[in-house]
């Protein structure tokens, strides 16, 4: 399906207050993206992040990694707040992540629950690997085919996940892939009402312009709960970290 940045940028904006209450499996992913990064080396000079949202992956990095420079990119301006309260002397690029441009090169970019809405993963590898120092760390988190079966299966939206497999063939063009893991989580709900309120708190109900009526509202919640009578979400984390060649 075509992404349309300026949805995702205004869905993302009104959730960025509620997301790192509800965004349960993106800690999951923040926590496991950090600890295995920190097992390659736990300093740092100059690290970008992209996708700095709520502050919620800033905040497990600072737990075990240390660093000269940060930098923090998001498409909403907002962020910028959230970053400077936990690192205040940060540098911040409000933009398309794909087109930024940093002042130097990094040693570590990191991002956490992103990826998944780049259009063209093989330009990003290139890209990325053009803001890295040699030997150089990349290091995120995405997700895979599987995530929101339950939604796909129901109204045939779901963005153009790639399989952890094809994720690996595009950037060991560029990289040495040093760890990657897939992982399985699932969500229960008490109602359908619930799994959408819980969606649009994290910002990922970004499929669509469309604003449902109370009667498809009803018709999507009377048919999660027919063919889905646990009420559940499924979320399919994929983490990858790799060094510049």
């Amino acid at each position: 399906m075509q992404i349309n940045p300026k949805l995702i940028k205004n869905q993302f904006e009104k959730s960025l207050d509620t997301y790192n209450k509800n965004a349960v499996v993106q800690q999951i992913m923040a926590e496991k993206l950090i600890e295995e990064t920190a097992k390659i080396k736990t300093c740092y000079d100059n690290v970008l992040e992209l996708g700095s949202g709520a502050g919620l992956l800033t905040k497990e990095l600072i737990k075990k990694i240390t660093f000269k420079t940060y930098s923090a990119n998001d498409l909403v301006e907002k962020s910028k707040f959230y970053v400077s309260e936990i690192i205040p002397q940060a540098a911040f690029y409000c933009g398309n992540a794909s087109r930024i441009k940093p002042a130097k090169k990094m040693d570590l970019i990191i991002s956490n629950a992103m990826f998944q809405w780049f259009k063209d993963l093989e330009k990003v590898s290139v890209t990325y690997k053009n803001l890295l120092n040699k030997e150089g760390i990349l290091a995120f988190s995405t997700f895979s085919p599987e995530n929101f079966k339950e939604i796909r299966e129901l109204t045939g939206l779901s963005l153009d996940y790639k399989s952890l497999g094809e994720i690996k063939h595009i950037f060991e063009k560029n990289f040495e892939i040093i760890h990657v893991e897939e992982f399985t989580h699932t969500l229960n709900f008490s109602n359908p009402l619930e799994l959408l309120a819980h969606m649009k708190n994290t910002g990922v109900n970004s499929l669509t312009t469309q604003h449902w009526t109370f009667k498809e509202v009803k018709e999507f919640c009377d048919n999660y709960k027919s063919k889905f009578p646990e009420i559940t979400l499924t979320y399919s984390p994929v983490i990858v970290i790799c060094q510049k060649m």
